[in-house]
C-alpha cells in the first residue's frame, strides 16, 4: 500500500487549484494500493491558495531553529498548517501501516528531492519538503513523482 499525494491522481488541490494527474498513481488507487493524501489541506489550508515555499529547510523547521519556516507569497507564516498537514500525513501511514509514498516534487510538503527556494523566483534547490521530510524521519520510503519512470510495474 502507498499513499499517493491527491494531486497526482486528479484531485484539484494544488494551490492554484488544479491538479498533475500522473496516470501511473491513478493506476494503483483504482487497483485499491495507494491511499491519497493532501497535507496543506490535511493542515487546514483552503484549496485554491496563495503559493508557500520553505525559507531555510524542513529540517530546520523541525529543530525549530528561527530561521526556516514556510511562507506564502504574501508573507504569511504558515508553518503551523504544513506541519500540522504532516503529522496527520504521518497517522494515516501508521494507521494503514504504510511503507512508501509517492509525492509531488517541488512541492513545500511533498517534494522528495527537490522544492523552490524560497524567494518564489522559480529558483529550484535540492532539499526536501516538510511532510516527505516526516516520512522519511519515521521509516517511510518516500519516492518523487518524477522518478516514476525508474519503477518497473513489478515494483508495485
Amino acid at each position: 500500500m502507498y499513499l499517493i499525494s491527491s494531486c497526482l491522481c486528479g484531485v484539484n488541490c494544488k494551490y492554484n487549484g488544479g491538479n498533475n494527474l500522473n496516470t501511473k498513481c491513478l493506476e494503483l488507487v483504482k487497483e485499491g494500493k495507494a491511499i491519497l493524501i493532501c497535507p496543506e489541506q490535511l493542515g487546514g489550508l483552503t484549496t485554491p491558495r496563495v503559493p508557500a515555499e520553505i525559507m531555510g529547510t524542513s529540517e530546520g523547521i523541525l529543530k525549530k531553529d528561527n530561521k526556516s519556516k514556510i511562507i506564502t507569497k504574501d508573507n504569511k507564516d504558515v508553518t503551523y498548517e504544513f506541519l500540522k498537514g504532516a503529522e496527520e500525513t504521518l497517522k494515516i501511514a501508521n494507521l494503514y501501516n504504510i511503507k512508501k509514498a509517492i509525492l509531488k516534487e517541488g512541492s513545500p510538503s511533498c517534494g522528495v528531492k527537490y522544492v523552490y527556494d524560497g524567494t518564489f523566483s522559480s529558483k529550484k534547490v535540492s532539499a526536501m519538503g516538510l511532510t516527505a521530510r516526516i516520512l522519511e524521519e519515521n521509516g517511510i520510503e518516500v519516492i518523487g513523482d518524477t522518478d516514476l519512470g525508474g519503477i518497473s510495474n513489478g515494483d508495485f
